[in-house]
């Protein structure tokens, strides 16, 4: 039960004359009596709240900066009509700071024996589920003095998937695709290491590639055409240990990572290849394997969703071990991680021997612009001295990088915008070279 403002203001006109011209206990009581006795029938005609009937409906996912609907359909079982006010209680990272109370909070009047539906708008600001809270409901009566007061529980959950940014690199990347496929006139001939079909001789043809039991058969001289590989494995593995948690710009390292990821991910699935995902710190924190191509994408999203940096140091033997058992057959291996100098060399080299020996490894990480910008400053003794802190991060960064490379591990280091495209091209350059 709630007593409402236009209530207060009641009391207050009605006493202040009472207290000028004639105080007494009887005016005030006479006063205030009358009012508590409206209250009483206000309390009475109001709607009860408990036999309310709420359900949910709407959507059930959302990408990071878009808006999702929820709709909360009440039902009026009562006899008297509902006059009320509405909160719909999320998570504060529902929706933008400062959007909360508009966004939550409903008017709504509902007949005896009828329903209404509200239209709660969701702007989550981080990834992963939201799930709804209470519903808090106050019911009004005719005159506005006196409310009934209760909440409801309205189970929903809205996954946040992570936004894919770098869908736009998509098509320009998968034009560069079809150049290695031969479906364009831009294909260099030679390309791939696949057998794609036999085509008759043309001077300044490869002789390398003449297929001389074909030319025994035809009589003429014909030659292989080769194309970039295709089912090839891929295997995407995302460090969520502490290093991840780092912050470049507005978002995690994480965030970048799976923003490259799914670029990554959509263009190979294109390619005809197999793509499957290891998160890993400790232990592994998720996984997709053995999807069919339409569902590669989708799957990689939702499981990305609920992923967070855990604030321990990336076990690299574990993580050598898992992925060594997910892969059996040689692959693709991309890792998404840091190139911090004391975790690359403590942690990963040890152990990079027995992943190098088996499979193609890629290694991907997040570089700071800021780290450049302070390299690149100078006039004052304070810039000198952040220009000097810039270059020397940038130096150990290429040394560990150059080890790395001694491993025979491919290194694409790039800053959150530029490291999805980045990282294509080095997936494209792999394939049209044969090694994968």
């Amino acid at each position: 039960m709630a007593l409402t403002g236009r209530a207060a203001l009641l009391a207050a006109l009605g006493s202040i004359p009472i207290g000028v011209l004639e105080p007494s206990w009887t005016g005030l009581l006479a006063v205030n009596g009358s009012l508590a006795l409206a209250c009483a029938v206000d309390h009475v005609l109001a709607a009860p709240v408990r036999s309310l009937r709420l359900a949910r409906s709407g959507d059930t996912s959302v990408r990071l900066g878009d808006t999702a609907d929820v709709h909360l359909t009440l039902t009026n079982r009562s006899g008297r009509r509902l006059r009320a006010r509405v909160r719909d209680a999320w998570p504060p990272s529902s929706w933008l700071p400062g959007t909360e109370g508009a966004a939550s909070r409903h008017s709504v009047t509902v007949p005896a024996g009828e329903r209404r539906r509200l239209t709660t708008r969701l702007q989550p600001t981080r990834r992963g589920d939201r799930t709804a809270d209470r519903v808090t409901i106050r019911s009004y009566g005719p005159l506005g003095l006196w409310a009934r007061q209760g909440a409801h529980t309205v189970p929903w959950t809205v996954r946040v998937l992570p936004p894919f940014a770098s869908r736009k690199h998509l098509p320009s990347r998968l034009a560069r695709l079809r150049e290695l496929d031969g479906r364009t006139s831009l294909l260099t001939r030679g390309e791939g290491t696949e057998f794609d079909s036999l085509r008759d001789y043309v001077p300044g043809d490869d002789t390398r590639s003449i297929d001389w039991r074909a030319t025994a058969r035809q009589n003429k001289v014909a030659v292989r055409t080769w194309r970039p590989e295709r089912d090839r494995h891929i295997l995407i593995c995302l460090d969520t240990g502490r290093t991840s948690a780092g912050r470049v710009g507005d978002a995690p390292r994480l965030d970048s990572a799976m923003d490259a990821a799914l670029l990554l991910a959509a263009l190979a699935t294109r390619a005809g290849d197999r793509v499957d995902l290891l998160a890993h710190d400790r232990s592994p924190r998720a996984r997709v394997q053995g999807r069919p191509a339409g569902d590669v994408l989708p799957s990689f999203v939702n499981a990305m969703a609920t992923l967070e940096p855990e604030l321990v140091e990336t076990d690299s033997r574990a993580l050598v071990s898992t992925v060594l058992r997910s892969a059996p057959r040689r692959s693709l291996v991309v890792l998404l991680t840091s190139l911090d100098q004391a975790p690359v060399e403590e942690g990963l080299l040890p152990v990079l021997p027995r992943l190098t020996q088996r499979h193609t490894v890629l290694l991907a990480s997040v570089a700071d612009p800021h780290v450049a910008a302070m390299a690149r400053s100078r006039g004052s003794v304070d810039a000198v001295y952040e220009a000097a802190a810039g270059a020397q991060s940038q130096a150990q960064r290429r040394r560990t990088a150059e080890q790395l490379t001694r491993h025979g591990v491919h290194v694409v280091d790039a800053t959150p915008d530029t490291l999805a495209p980045a990282l294509a091209d080095a997936y494209l350059a792999l394939k049209a070279a044969g090694r994968l």
